[in-house]
């Protein structure tokens, strides 16, 4: 199914380079969501959870380097693999300085970016389908919350707002956000207290927080 893929974000303007690589990458195992442009790019970003991202540098309207380094300051964490044709070391050392984790020059080949990509995935458990919550692990792939190797049983509810709010650990979410980040569907806010509410219960008072007149962030675990 797809939700058990890892989600990855790609952000090009190549038309028939978007459509050979989102082939390739669903192939791969990855729940793939393309954009044309930064400022779209950047909007996806910022209303779903995702494990990897591959960003076009000379992107129109927002460019890649801009969209990274925006992302960076909201506290998204994704790891990201920038592709562009610009390969001196002064262009790689501007990107990763604004926040892309690996560079991949074109022309490329596919074999190698997909190689990087799993390589990204080692190296950054969250996006290998592991987040941590202090003492505990949030396993994406499998929706399981463990506490050692004891399974903590949550609802698809409530694993979808605590996968939401423990990927972007730093962000505080209005009630709107996690309704849209969490549920694929219409549902009334009080869905979300409620989740909410049974995590405390299950996991702890401080597993969520409340952050007074904002929303809710996650907590220490």
């Amino acid at each position: 199914m797809e939700s058990n893929r890892p989600r990855l974000l790609l952000v090009e303007d190549d038309r028939a380079l978007t459509d050979l690589l989102a082939d390739l990458l669903t192939e791969e195992g990855y729940a793939v969501d393309v954009a044309g442009d930064g400022h779209t790019g950047l909007h996806h970003a910022l209303s779903r959870d995702y494990q990897l991202m591959v960003v076009d540098r000379g992107l129109p309207v927002l460019d890649g380097l801009d969209l990274v380094s925006r992302l960076r300051a909201r506290g998204v964490t994704c790891p990201v693999l920038l592709l562009t044709a610009r390969g001196s070391v002064d262009d790689r050392v501007e990107g990763l300085d604004a926040g892309a984790e690996d560079y991949l020059v074109k022309p490329f080949e596919v074999a190698e970016l997909l190689a990087r990509l799993r390589a990204l995935r080692r190296r950054h458990p969250e996006a290998a389908g592991w987040l941590s919550l202090g003492r505990r692990r949030l396993d994406v792939d499998n929706r399981r919350v463990l506490d050692g190797t004891e399974e903590i049983p949550l609802s698809a509810r409530e694993f979808a707002v605590l996968h939401a709010l423990a990927a972007r650990p730093t962000k505080v979410f209005t009630r709107a956000e996690l309704l849209n980040a969490a549920f694929e569907h219409a549902d009334a806010p009080g869905t979300v207290d409620a989740c909410v509410h049974h995590l405390r219960r299950k996991l702890g008072r401080d597993a969520v927080r409340t952050v007074h007149g904002l929303g809710y962030r996650i907590g220490p675990g």
